[in-house]
């Protein structure tokens, strides 16, 4: 029978080898990217181009979600109840206090962000602490704790980096083939040169398609660790099923959000609204930033403590 800590563990060694497996397919097609336009500086470029970026976002991420999601910092005499609730779940997790937010919808759900846990963001919504009984949502608030305490925006704003430098060389590189440059080659090396041509507008096209799954793989292996960390946290996996159940099946939508920050949320504004068991296909599956609320209910269920 697996257990929270069996869980939690897969989930990990799975994480890693999927990054793993991402940074050897990073290295492989930007050496076929750089060979093809004989620029090893292309690679270069990218990889500085996207780490920047990626950094200045990281950085100040939690300003920029908190405005877009027009959230209000919650003090301790605003609302006692839900300070120390985090509060002590905080003492258990060995966490610094998060700065706690609350977001003005009436769509339960939450999310955490931050670039490190001293720098971290719990923010819940109004519909979450209206319509969630209390051990609900102190388990909603154990996952998001879980998110701080594994460093997932970190890892995130990696991934992150990785995409962005294979969609820039795959760009980068139909853009030259495009505009054309042709040198005079012997044959041998003209055929050489064909042959990794061919191989690299193959990558360029399937590339950022690959590079976007595992994203998303990734992704939804993080929210099943976070689930079975804040299960372990709260020692009550029932009650992160409960409201993961009650969540999906609200049928208000989460105005706040936009397909920029629903990755960030405990269960996506967007999908499965209709159905809580979120029964998808293989290739719809494929894309999205969550696993099905029915398989994680069904994970959270199948547990011991």
């Amino acid at each position: 029978m697996p257990t929270i800590y069996t869980h939690s563990d897969s989930n990990k060694r799975k994480t890693w080898l999927l990054l793993s497996g991402f940074l050897v397919f990073i290295i492989l097609a930007g050496y076929v990217f750089s060979a093809a336009m004989e620029s090893p500086g292309i690679l270069y470029f990218a990889v500085g181009f996207s780490v920047i970026s990626s950094f200045v976002s990281y950085w100040w991420s939690d300003k920029i979600v908190l405005a877009m999601s027009d959230a209000k910092e919650v003090k301790f005499e605003d609302d006692k109840e839900l300070y120390r609730l985090v509060e002590n779940l905080c003492i258990t997790a060995g966490l610094p206090l998060p700065r706690i937010y609350i977001i003005n919808d009436t769509a339960p759900n939450a999310f955490a962000t931050g670039r490190n846990p001293e720098h971290a963001v719990v923010a819940v919504t109004w519909g979450l602490l209206q319509k969630l009984e209390r051990s609900e949502i102190e388990a909603v608030i154990a996952h998001e704790l879980s998110h701080i305490g594994n460093r997932d925006i970190l890892l995130a704003t990696i991934v992150t980096v990785l995409v962005g430098v294979i969609v820039l060389l795959a760009d980068w590189f139909r853009r030259w083939t495009f505009w054309g440059r042709h040198g005079k080659k012997s044959e041998k090396d003209g055929q050489l040169q064909l042959i990794i041509m061919i191989a690299a507008i193959v990558l360029s096209i399937l590339a950022p398609l690959f590079a976007y799954l595992m994203q998303f793989a990734i992704s939804r292996k993080r929210e099943f660790l976070a689930d079975a960390d804040g299960a372990l946290l709260t020692r009550y996996p029932e009650g992160l099923a409960r409201a993961l159940e009650k969540i999906s099946a609200d049928p208000e939508p989460l105005e706040v959000a936009n397909r920029a920050t629903a990755h960030m949320y405990i269960a996506s504004p967007f999908e499965g609204k209709a159905d809580g068991r979120n029964k998808k296909g293989f290739f719809k599956k494929a894309f999205m930033t969550h696993p099905p609320v029915g398989e994680r209910v069904a994970a959270l269920r199948g547990m011991e403590v």
